[in-house]
């Protein structure tokens, strides 16, 4: 990630502070620079965002590259949009249950992730240990799709030394079970020829998003990995609304 960007959304809250945390420590250990971005309805809030903006920067006393951003627009278009235009490798956003980003509650974060090509660390107030990630839980279902996020997950692994835990749900039809078994075989042999350390847990497909979030609790785990398909979710386990749960989970994972 050497010459790579991570973008961190600001709104002047405590839980975005967090969000930055976690970005700058990322940056300290892949050489990635940080804009911090604030999203402005009008263009004469400008001036005074970038004052703040400066000011939370200064504040930080951080090594890494941290430069301030300030757009007009709304966050549910505008985060994602600029993303794509600084060619972003990654987004670290706060939020938690009622209050956050602008109000980005877990359905507006939803919203937010949606509009985006970029992948999203979203965090709550909860601080990034300083290790960084050690243990990371990937839910694996039937979507071919969910495949593409083991490179980002191998990525994260590689640089933070992580452990990674994959869970996948019980199928009781013997064709989707095969399906399940293979996909799992897939993903071990995918982090072992990373040099990434994986485990792997079969859980009941009945309220598969919470035995996902009580497995991360168990572990003590720093992350986990979804995948926003950004369409009806056919195939696999993990609705929208699992997303939201998993996003704003309890354990603040």
């Amino acid at each position: 990630m050497e010459n790579k960007t991570i973008i961190v959304p600001h709104d002047f809250t405590s839980v975005a502070d967090n969000a930055l945390d976690h970005a700058i420590n990322t940056a300290k250990t892949t050489g990635a620079q940080i804009i911090l971005l604030h999203v402005v309805a009008k263009e004469k809030a400008i001036a005074e965002a970038e004052e703040k903006l400066n000011a939370i920067i200064k504040n930080a006393g951080s090594d890494v590259s941290i430069k301030p951003a300030v757009r007009v627009g709304n966050i549910f278009d505008d985060i994602g949009d600029y993303a794509s235009e600084v060619k972003a490798d990654l987004i670290f956003m706060g939020t938690h249950g009622a209050t956050g980003w602008q109000h980005i509650t877990g359905s507006h974060a939803l919203k937010v992730i949606t509009h985006s090509t970029v992948p999203f660390i979203v965090v709550q107030e909860k601080g990034i240990k300083e290790t960084g990630y050690d243990d990371i839980v990937v839910p694996l279902d039937l979507n071919k799709e969910t495949k593409q996020k083991l490179a980002y997950v191998a990525n994260i692994a590689t640089y933070f030394k992580s452990r990674v835990h994959i869970i996948t749900p019980d199928e009781s039809d013997e064709f989707l079970r095969h399906q399940v078994k293979a996909n799992i075989q897939f993903a071990v042999k995918f982090f072992h020829e990373r040099g990434i350390e994986v485990t792997t847990k079969v859980a009941p497909n009945s309220g598969f998003d919470k035995e996902v979030v009580k497995h991360a609790v168990s572990l003590d785990a720093d992350l986990i990995a979804i995948m926003n398909l950004n369409r009806n979710n056919m195939l696999g386990v993990i609705t929208a609304s699992h997303e939201q749960y998993i996003l704003t989970n309890d354990a603040q994972i």
